[in-house]
Parts: structure tokens; C-alpha cells; sequence
């Protein structure tokens, strides 16, 4: 296999990248953090943090407690996930690349100091200062677009569009505390019935679909976190288990932006 590449962040998008570059060869690290809180948690590599393992269309994450299970995990074929918020296992590795996936919208805490080559998903980051390249996750005509000097296009906070529903298919806690879903990810709602309790608040569908997401039930939630996502489409519930175009269309730029920086170009 080729060299080690360490990705902050396992979600959705994270992991469009992490089974890219894994199918492509590398050894993959995810740096996750201890309750991540992943929508789409059928394509989510983070949600071995809780299952120990997870596997998406073939590629298996499994969590290890250790650098040493890590590389143990690398060398037998499978994605390594490690629980280790400030990367602090960065400064050990002293990885050749290193990928920020958080998707925080901000820095975290990547810095161009971390590993020879380095790469940000999405904005928050500085392309030539923070880090080396950034990609453009923005949907739209420069979605996987690499960027070596300046930034992405800041957040807007506006979902994509899907048969013209957008702001609308995302779902925000309306209180705070702990979640307990009465549906899960894959079934299909109708507008305005109840999808999950947040103590005795409930959480309504804001449109008709499949629950394409939706947070870890029991998930201690914030007011306002975004904990589901619906996709108005009925014929797409077999979309709910696979990566999506906008995942694999950013994964695909990681690599050409890893394999030219291997050429020198």
C-alpha cells in the first residue's frame, strides 16, 4: 500500500474522501472527535466511534484504541479510526499529508506545520497560510475545485437544492437536550409528523420524503444543531446508503490534489 494520509473529520463528505484514497491505495487515519454528531450515519466513517466498526459500499473502518491497533488495522486492509479531537497523534505520526474534513466552516486547528502536504475541505481556511490547497465544496460550477492561494466561497448556510426544496429538507433542533427518534434513516415521512422528541418538544418533518439523515438517537443536542435531513424524492431511499455525487465529486479533487503534489506539480 502506499503511504499513511491522516483525515481530520469522518462524516458524510469526510468519508467520500477517506474510501477514495483508500480504494486508491493509501492508508488511511481518521482523527475523530469522542461524540461526533454525524447526520447521515450510514455513510458516516466517524459512527465507528460508537460501533466500533463501520463499512460503506465495501470499505471497512474499524476504531482503535491505540497508534499501535491503528497501524495494526492500516496493514490488515481496513480504514483505522482514532478518537483524538486535537490531533495531538499528528505530532508522533508526522504524516507526509494530512486532510482536514471537519467541515467546521472555521479552522480547528490545521496548520501547514502538521505534514509536508495539506489540504481543507471547504471554507474557514486560507489556501498558501493556513494550509497548501483548499477544495471548493460549494455546490454549484466550482464544486471540487483546488484552490492554492485564497479561499473557498464562504458558507452561505443555504442547503442545496433538491426538486427545488432547500432551507426547508434541513431539519434544527428546536430545544435543547437529549434526542429520542421515533423514525429512522431511510423510512419515509410525511410533512408536519413527528420524526423525534427532544425531551417534550417534538421534531416535526418540515417536508414530505425519505429521512435521508438524521443524528444519533439519544444525542445530547444544542438548540439550533441541524439533526436531520429529508430528501423530497421517494425513489432515492436507496441513496441513504451510499456516498453522495457531492462527496465523491470532492474526494475525487483530494486525490488529484494529493497525486500531483506526489509529481511535484
Amino acid at each position: 500500500m502506499k503511504q499513511m494520509i491522516v483525515v481530520r473529520g469522518g462524516g458524510d463528505i469526510a468519508t467520500g474522501t477517506i474510501h477514495r484514497l483508500h480504494r486508491a491505495g493509501y492508508r488511511v487515519l481518521v482523527l475523530e472527535l469522542e461524540n461526533p454528531s454525524a447526520i447521515r450515519r450510514r455513510v458516516a466513517f466517524c459512527e465507528a466511534v460508537f460501533e466500533n466498526t463501520v463499512t460503506v459500499e465495501g470499505v471497512t473502518c474499524r476504531r482503535a484504541d491505540s497508534l499501535a491497533a491503528a497501524n495494526q488495522i492500516m496493514e490488515s486492509g481496513e480504514v483505522a479510526l482514532l478518537v483524538d479531537a486535537a490531533g495531538t497523534a499528528v505530532e508522533t505520526l508526522k504524516p507526509k499529508v494530512l486532510i482536514d474534513a471537519i467541515l467546521a466552516k472555521k479552522n480547528l486547528g490545521t496548520n501547514r506545520r502538521m505534514a509536508e502536504f495539506t489540504i481543507a475541505l471547504g471554507p474557514g481556511f486560507s489556501a498558501g497560510q493556513d494550509v497548501d490547497c483548499v477544495i471548493e465544496t460549494m455546490r454549484g460550477h466550482l464544486l471540487g475545485r483546488l484552490i492554492y492561494e485564497g479561499q473557498a466561497t464562504p458558507n452561505t448556510g443555504v442547503p442545496g437544492l433538491i426538486q427545488g426544496v432547500g432551507k426547508e429538507r434541513v431539519l434544527h433542533a428546536p430545544a435543547a437536550g437529549r434526542i429520542k427518534n421515533a423514525r429512522d434513516i431511510s423510512d419515509f415521512v410525511e410533512k408536519d409528523e413527528t420524526i423525534a422528541m427532544i425531551g417534550e418538544t417534538p421534531v416535526k418533518a418540515t417536508v414530505s420524503g425519505i429521512l435521508r439523515g438524521i443524528i444519533r438517537d439519544g444525542y445530547p443536542v444544542t438548540a439550533g444543531l441541524k439533526i436531520a435531513d429529508i430528501d423530497p424524492r421517494k425513489s432515492e431511499k436507496e441513496n441513504c446508503f451510499t456516498i453522495s455525487d457531492k462527496a465523491r465529486c470532492i474526494a475525487g479533487s483530494v486525490l488529484e490534489a494529493v497525486m500531483a503534489w506526489e509529481c511535484g506539480r
